[in-house]
């Protein structure tokens, strides 16, 4: 194993879902491990790196924040790109945030039709008007995993990106069992 974090295989994730569910508040809390009451709006992407490990692998997660808003749609096809899992983030406190998640989810599998995705509920600090067990129906019914999070108060954030590490780690095992099942056998001279 290599201390040198450049040699390092990275996995990218894709953080999505409508503005203002705090998707940005997720990254830097997991990351930088702190939290801003304001923030502004993201504009296209912002992403951020961070070593990872999971189990016995050490990877270097690359965590791209899509923005949330109808304007950026025409290249948030390019930022899906390549990604190994996905998570759709919606807000408790706003019904019409986990109700978009469909569309979240049509448009990421559009451009990675295969990639695992997350639900993750945010802001579980605030009075929660989703139910919670629909939202978890709803993730259940898709075959994926769940989770309540506050980037406000960092409940769950690490359990939340290990998952997502997790899983892009499965999805790399799954690409290259994949290829190696293409490519075919040596000839034979």
């Amino acid at each position: 194993m290599t201390n040198d974090p450049s040699a390092l295989p990275i996995y990218k994730v894709v953080v999505a879902g409508d503005g203002n569910v705090g998707k940005t508040s997720l990254v830097r809390r997991y990351c930088e491990g702190k939290f801003e009451q304001s923030r502004i709006t993201t504009l296209g992407v912002d992403f951020q790196t961070k070593v990872v490990k999971i189990g016995e692998k050490t990877i270097k997660l690359s965590i791209w924040d899509v923005a949330g808003q109808d304007r950026f749609v025409s290249f948030r096809d390019t930022f899906y790109r390549g990604a190994h899992a996905a998570a759709l983030v919606y807000d408790v406190t706003s019904p019409a945030t986990f109700f978009n998640l469909t569309h979240w989810r049509d448009e990421i599998q559009s451009v990675v039709p295969l990639v695992p995705m997350v639900v993750i509920g945010n802001k579980v600090d605030l009075f929660s008007v989703v139910p919670p067990d629909e939202a978890r129906g709803w993730a259940r019914s898709l075959n994926m995993p769940f989770l309540l999070t506050s980037a406000a108060t960092g409940e769950r954030v690490n359990d939340f990106f290990a998952g997502l590490a997790y899983l892009a780690i499965q999805e790399q095992q799954r690409r290259e069992e994949r290829e190696k099942a293409q490519t075919p056998p040596p000839s034979q001279a």
